[in-house]
């Protein structure tokens, strides 16, 4: 197993793991992205989202997808993990820390300040695993989004 970037020949194993990880949110029906709209946002001319993927011989076990933020207090860029998704029969092996360790040392080689992302209260698993390497919970900020009907209505 080794983690490399995303290449274009990954983009419909990534798509299915992010449509797995919708189930495994419990959320499929909120998945509309195609595998097109994946494969334009990975390669653009000037991509704005990344990936990385742990493979085995050929096949993609697990992905990271992430993009740069900026912190106006630390005056630092740093990076905001969309998603991170490993196949249920591989987990408990390091792929997922192998994937997270990747992202971390990308934010310290480029001098980042922060390395950051979300987790659903429910999914004591991933809280472990996420406490298990030192990430702490930001229990004092409260999550907000428009989105749809509201976005649309909003910006009129």
């Amino acid at each position: 197993m080794h983690i490399r970037p995303a290449q274009p020949s990954d983009v419909a194993a990534i798509h299915q793991l992010i449509i797995d990880l919708a189930i495994y949110e419990k959320s499929p029906e909120s998945v509309l992205s195609t595998d097109a709209d994946l494969q334009e946002a990975l390669f653009a001319q000037k991509p704005y989202l990344f990936g990385d993927v742990a493979v085995d011989g050929d096949e993609v076990i697990g992905f990271a997808v992430w993009y740069i933020n900026y912190s106006t207090w630390r005056g630092r860029h740093g990076i905001y993990l969309e998603d991170l998704y490993v196949k249920p029969e591989r987990r408990g092996q390091g792929v997922g820390k192998a994937l997270l360790k990747t992202l971390a040392a990308r934010c310290v080689e480029r001098g980042y300040a922060r390395l950051e992302w979300w987790v659903l209260d429910w999914n004591a698993p991933a809280i472990e695993f996420y406490k298990s390497v030192g990430a702490k919970p930001m229990s004092d900020w409260t999550v907000y989004r428009l989105d749809g009907e509201e976005l649309e209505g909003f910006a009129k």
